[in-house]
C-alpha cells in the first residue's frame, strides 16, 4: 500500500468484496508487527473491511504523547476509530466490527454458540497469554528483566502446558477452535499458535495443533497477518 508522510496506509486484504464504510473510514491506530494489532488486521481482512492504518508504538509514533492518551489512556496499542468513536482493547474490537458488520459466521449472534468463542478468546487473552509472559520475553524480546534461566524454564513448561490444553480442544473439534467452523477465535488463537511455533524453545508434538496449521494455511489473511515472518 501507498504510504503518505504521516505513515499512513489505506488497506484491504479480503477472501472477497469490501465492506461499504457507513460514514467515516475505519482508523486503526498500532504498528503492524504488534500481535495485537495484527488481530485487527486480520479480523478486518476476513470482513473485507477497508481502513487506514496508522503505525504507532515502539520504533514508531510513541504512546505515551497527549494526542495518543486521548484515545488510549493505557498507552497500548491497537486503537481504532469510526465513525462511532474510539475502541481500544484487541479482541473487544474484534468483537466489534465482527457485530457492526453482520458476520455471525465470525462471531454468532446466538448466546451459547457466541460464548464458545467468546471463551477461547478469553482464553487466549488471559490464561494463554499469561502463560507466555516469561518466556517469549526472555527468549525472543531478550528482555534483561526475563532473563533468569529459571524463570524461562518454567515460562517454557507452563506455555506448553496451556498449549497442550488446546490440543485436546483442537483434537475434540477436528476443525477449528469453537467448533466446525472459522471463527474470531481462531484469529486470536491462530496468531498466539504462530508466536509459539516461532519461539526457539523446546516444543513437544502436538498433533491437532499441527494440523489446525494446515487448516489456516487455506486462507490468505493467516499468511498476511498470522504466519507471516513475525511472532
Amino acid at each position: 500500500a501507498a504510504m503518505t508522510p504521516c505513515d499512513c496506509a489505506t488497506r484491504r486484504l479480503s477472501t472477497g468484496r469490501a465492506v461499504r464504510q457507513h460514514g467515516a473510514m475505519l482508523r486503526i491506530l498500532g504498528k503492524a508487527s504488534s500481535i495485537n494489532v495484527r488481530k485487527v488486521l486480520w479480523a478486518c481482512a476476513e470482513i473485507g473491511v477497508v481502513y487506514e492504518h496508522e503505525s504507532w508504538g515502539s520504533g514508531f509514533r510513541p504512546t505515551d504523547v497527549p494526542e495518543f492518551l486521548a484515545l488510549n489512556p493505557n498507552a497500548l496499542v491497537p486503537v481504532i476509530e469510526d465513525e462511532n468513536g474510539v475502541l481500544w482493547d484487541s479482541n473487544r474490537i474484534c468483537r466489534y466490527l465482527a457485530a457492526k458488520h453482520g458476520r455471525t459466521d465470525l462471531l454468532p449472534a446466538a448466546p451459547w454458540p457466541r460464548a464458545q468463542v467468546e471463551r477461547w478468546m478469553d482464553w487466549q487473552a488471559t490464561d494463554l497469554n499469561a502463560a507466555w509472559r516469561d518466556a517469549f520475553m526472555g527468549l525472543v524480546r531478550r528482555d534483561p528483566a526475563f532473563a533468569d534461566p529459571g524463570r524461562i524454564a518454567a515460562g517454557v513448561a507452563k506455555w506448553n502446558a496451556m498449549m497442550a490444553i488446546l490440543d485436546g480442544r483442537l483434537a475434540a473439534t477436528g476443525a477449528f477452535v469453537a467448533g466446525p467452523a472459522f471463527t474470531l477465535a481462531d484469529i486470536v488463537i491462530g496468531l498466539s499458535v504462530n508466536r509459539w511455533l516461532m519461539t526457539p524453545m523446546d516444543r513437544p508434538a502436538l498433533p491437532a495443533v499441527a494440523a489446525y496449521v494446515r487448516r489456516l494455511e487455506d486462507r490468505p489473511a493467516w499468511h498476511a497477518f498470522g504466519a507471516n515472518g513475525t511472532p
